[in-house]
């Protein structure tokens, strides 16, 4: 049996398709709620201060299987996405259950989705062209229309991550494959103003930084989340089970393996209380979110 990690003690998973089904049964709820139990007694605990030992892991529901990307709202609230399908999915993290589904657009409207971020009340969708999809959140089970823009960024790049940094009202794209011969070797970050003014700059992180002692050849992003505590945006490399955590200015503050858990890590995020949170895809199982401490 496959489990989560709840403080040591490993208890099945608890995220099933079944468990997409809408909780209002007594029986349910008080599952939900010992399970939000368990998760906050192992966040207290100090046996699980090690950032490499994850405190839960959740099994996705089919339609998650290829979770493409990760972003929480300004009210803590965590959404996911398939790849390819405008479908949006707000997942409750703490409880392992699914909240609702809606859908972006037009009936059966698909595009090769590969990353998700909120600001404010505005949602985007990223896809690897670097075209972004704009839209309100929606009601479960509702169609919300959405507005197109085109970053001019694909020349450039091939994206798979976005994030929402407030601080300058700009959306961060990171470079998962960089098209530029200029730029080739290194890490590269976008930032794209959502202001009527402004224009798009570039931040550079050579890989020889981005590596530091770790054997990687390169990194390439396939997530990236803005770390509320100190603004750093942190970055997950599915193909090299990396994670980093770099400043503002270009400083590398954090570069590590994620483990081999990991197998296919596209999405990530930071709780305003501490929680790391990475979505991998499925593989040889279903697809996951697995929470950590943080940092």
């Amino acid at each position: 049996m496959r489990g989560i990690y709840l403080g040591g003690a490993i208890v099945a998973l608890l995220l099933t398709t079944a468990g997409c089904q809408k909780n209002t049964k007594a029986d349910d709820i008080a599952t939900m709620e010992a399970r939000l139990a368990r998760l906050s007694e192992a966040l207290a605990n100090p046996d699980t201060a090690d950032a490499g030992k994850p405190v839960a892991r959740w099994n996705l529901p089919i339609e998650l299987a290829e979770v493409s990307g990760l972003a929480l709202t300004p009210d803590g609230r965590l959404f996911g996405h398939n790849d390819e399908l405008a479908r949006v999915t707000e997942i409750d993290y703490r409880r392992g259950t699914i909240v609702k589904h809606f859908f972006v657009g037009e009936a059966n409207l698909t595009d090769d989705f590969e990353a998700i971020a909120v600001a404010g009340d505005r949602f985007f969708m990223l896809t690897s062209k670097g075209l972004l999809y704009e839209f309100p959140e929606g009601a479960d089970g509702e169609r919300v229309p959405f507005t197109l823009h085109d970053t001019k960024l694909g020349k450039d790049c091939e994206f798979e991550s976005v994030a929402y940094d407030s601080t300058t009202n700009a959306l961060v794209l990171a470079c998962k494959n960089v098209k530029l011969k200029r730029l080739h070797g290194m890490v590269v970050l976008y930032r794209y103003p959502l202001g009527t003014s402004g224009e798009i700059t570039d931040l550079v992180i050579p890989y020889a930084d981005a590596i530091g002692k770790n054997d990687w050849k390169q990194v390439r992003p396939t997530d990236i989340t803005v770390d509320p505590s100190n603004g750093n945006y942190v970055l997950v490399a599915a193909q090299e089970k990396a994670l980093l955590s770099i400043t503002r200015t270009g400083e590398v503050a954090i570069s590590r393996p994620i483990g081999s858990k990991h197998p296919q890590s596209e999405g990530i995020a930071i709780t305003r209380d501490h929680i790391l949170i990475i979505g991998d895809e499925a593989t040889n199982g279903p697809g996951t979110i697995t929470l950590y401490r943080w940092p």
